[in-house]
């Protein structure tokens, strides 16, 4: 029974805790978890996304001679 209101206790806690924002809770998985090999994934699809947002901006030309 101490257990088990130790457990809520911590429950408890955590829930009044200030939120994290996803980048924090991001890292702190890879932290715990230890799945480093996420973050080279993590890193393409965001240049993937960056190079998809700005070819629809005034820097497209720009973005083209790189290629």
């Amino acid at each position: 029974m101490a257990d088990d209101n130790k457990t809520k206790a911590e429950f408890e806690r955590e829930a009044e805790a200030p939120q994290q924002g996803i980048v924090a809770e991001f890292v702190h998985f890879l932290l715990n978890n230890k799945k480093w090999w996420l973050t080279p994934i993590i890193v393409v699809l965001l240049l993937v996304a960056l190079l998809i947002v700005l070819s629809g901006s005034a820097a497209a030309p720009f973005i083209y001679t790189l290629f």
